[in-house]
């Protein structure tokens, strides 16, 4: 396995090679080696899988855990040695913002609702390191995990709007043995908080159970299972994070807050009544 640190270093792999990444922030576990295993499975044993460590300030709001996030790049790169990634970049602020930040990619409406309106600018940030990212790694495979279901609608669509030369992948949540799903941050819950936090799954769950009773019925029964946990939203969206139409299939999406651990998760659901 290679490690680099600057594009430079970036630009001298083989070209002719299918490239998939994965791009993360560190302090990797289960669900990031879950997205290097669809790596690997879309370029096959020939093709290189790249994975990106990167801890991007332009996504982090001026309150939020930017200083705090977990950095543990010996652990991350025993994960992705260990998941047969090939090349792993591990880039200075430096690389990828050489002269600060002034062209941003706007996401749109789209990055103005459910995360958007809860952290302003973040998904700004998001995009623009993501089409930086994809630059650098010219990459023909993205993997990103349905957990950030937004943030993995959002970058799909500005794959498409841009037109640029990347399929995105989508990878499944992966979860902890009492559904919580696999975060960064779960880390930083105490053992009283872990066990709040499975609650967001079973909540997800009830929504979707009463899902032939249609979105409010839904909505209802999640928050009733969430019981006094502070609540970001809980909502019923269409499948591309727009009005929910009955019939067809929708998302339910969900953001808590446990202690000062924010915590987001989403599922499927295959039909929506009215």
């Amino acid at each position: 396995m290679q490690v680099v640190t600057t594009p430079e270093e970036l630009a001298l792999l083989p070209s002719q090679q299918s490239r998939a990444v994965v791009m993360t922030m560190g302090a990797l576990h289960a669900g990031h080696g879950s997205l290097m295993e669809v790596a690997r499975r879309e370029v096959g044993s020939e093709g290189l899988v790249l994975v990106t460590i990167f801890v991007n300030p332009l996504q982090f709001g001026a309150n939020e855990d930017f200083d705090r996030y977990p950095r543990t790049i010996d652990a991350d790169l025993d994960l992705c040695r260990s998941m047969g990634v090939d090349v792993v970049f591990v880039p200075e602020r430096e690389a990828i913002y050489p002269d600060g930040v002034s062209v941003t990619v706007d996401p749109g409406p789209l990055g103005d609702i459910l995360e958007g309106a809860e952290r302003v600018g973040h998904f700004r940030g998001v995009l623009t390191v993501v089409a930086k990212l994809l630059n650098l790694t010219r990459a023909n495979v993205a993997v990103f995990g349905e957990k950030d279901y937004q943030q993995l609608t959002l970058i799909a669509q500005m794959a498409r709007d841009l037109v640029l030369p990347v399929r995105i992948v989508a990878g499944p949540t992966i979860r902890e043995s009492d559904g919580l799903a696999m975060s960064s941050r779960n880390r930083f819950l105490s053992t009283e908080q872990r066990a709040a936090a499975a609650g967001v799954f079973r909540a997800l769950n009830q929504a979707a159970h009463v899902a032939p009773q249609g979105p409010e019925a839904m909505r209802k029964a999640g928050l009733e299972e969430l019981g006094d946990a502070t609540v970001d939203y809980f909502t019923v969206t269409s499948t591309n994070l727009g009005p929910v139409i009955a019939g067809e299939q929708g998302r339910i999406l969900v953001a808590v807050n446990i202690g000062d651990v924010r915590l987001i998760d989403n599922i499927a659901v295959a039909k929506v009544g009215s």
